[in-house]
């Protein structure tokens, strides 16, 4: 019998644990990602930067480059800047924004990235996509996988607290996602990555379940790990299918129809997910996932993030339009608005107040 296997896109190094920072100079020379200490580091003018006294002297080859934004930009610009140099990686200290446009500098110029996030907002810092706004609106762009992950936990303590709980929020909503992903290989033949499904659902599952809170160092640890095992199943299935659904595309519909009022990612996806989970008849389901977003203080209401239910039902109605070509429960129901309403009306109802 022939041994088949395959090659899993992963980091080389996940580091996650309180003071994981401190030793980043050493991890990234222990496995060969810069034994010379060159490194180009990006950093916001938030988090970032006060983290900069701390660490240049752990990093003394180092070059340090502000970043201003997450546009695209800000990343074609830093890749411009960062080419001139000669360095071994490119090291993404901050948020979102910031690793985005690391990630999307690092592959232009060919280097690899090292992400060292400052918060858990989404799953986005391990992901082998970099989302940045432009002209159009904002964009995603295939990007290869972080090489490293640190996260210092300690430093995620300090961030705002709404951080975290968007991270929540971002990997309980994979559990609705890989639904949707079933549901599209059961009426439309969707090829499934077995093990892409598995790995986000039960990080979502992981998530989910945790008896912890915000504070509680051994849940940050468990949902660190979550993103970046979502990361890494997006990453195996080569696309962001294991961890977007009707949930996301909501989301995205609220970022389209309201950009100057549309909450944290993972506010608006958890709250997507409770109510695709609903949609979807999952109705014991869905209020297990209110109760948990709720414990988290997530919103499970459009009006806990200042939208009227009229909003939400517009926001449910135009989803399907943000991800053309993807299948979910909004795609398969194709409801009216009145439908919605209805629908809306019972999962309200169910969740209870």
């Amino acid at each position: 019998m022939p041994v088949l296997t395959r090659l899993i896109p992963s980091p080389v190094v996940v580091d996650i644990r309180p003071g994981a920072l401190d030793d980043l100079g050493c991890v990234l020379a222990d496995q060969r990602i810069s034994q010379s200490g060159k490194l180009a580091v990006a950093v916001s003018g938030g988090s970032g930067a006060r983290l900069r006294d701390r660490l240049a002297p752990t990093l003394p080859g180092a070059t340090w480059y502000e970043v201003g934004g997450g546009t695209i930009d800000d990343a074609v610009r830093l890749a411009s800047d960062i080419k001139a140099g000669r360095y071994d990686a490119v090291v993404g200290l901050g948020g979102g924004k910031i690793i985005d446009c690391a990630k999307f500098a690092a592959a232009r110029v060919g280097l690899p990235l090292v992400a060292v996030a400052t918060n858990l907002a989404h799953d986005g810092l391990c992901s082998p996509v970099a989302t940045l706004d432009n002209d159009a609106g904002r964009g995603s762009y295939g990007v290869p996988n972080p090489i490293a992950v640190v996260i210092d936990l300690n430093v995620i303590r300090e961030a705002p607290v709404r951080f975290v709980r968007s991270g929540i929020g971002d990997a309980i909503s994979n559990i609705s996602a890989v639904a949707d992903w079933e549901l599209a290989n059961r009426v439309n033949g969707e090829k499934i990555d077995g093990l892409a499904s598995a790995m986000a659902r039960q990080a979502g599952e992981a998530v989910l379940r945790h008896p912890g809170g915000v504070g509680d160092d051994n849940f940050l640890q468990v949902l660190a790990e979550a993103l970046v095992l979502t990361g890494i199943a997006m990453s195996v299935s080569g696309d962001s299918r294991p961890s977007s659904g009707a949930c996301h595309e909501i989301n995205h519909a609220f970022d389209l129809l309201y950009p100057k009022r549309a909450a944290a990612h993972g506010e608006q996806c958890g709250l997507g997910a409770a109510f695709a989970m609903y949609l979807r008849g999952a109705h014991e389901e869905s209020a297990y996932m209110a109760e948990v977003l709720r414990r988290h203080g997530l919103p499970v209401l459009p009006e806990e993030i200042g939208f009227t239910p009229a909003e939400f039902v517009r926001a449910v109605e135009f989803a399907p339009q943000t991800r053309p070509g993807r299948y979910t429960i909004l795609e398969h129901l194709d409801l009216k608005t009145d439908q919605i309403k209805d629908i809306y009306t019972d999962y309200v109802k169910a969740i209870g107040s």
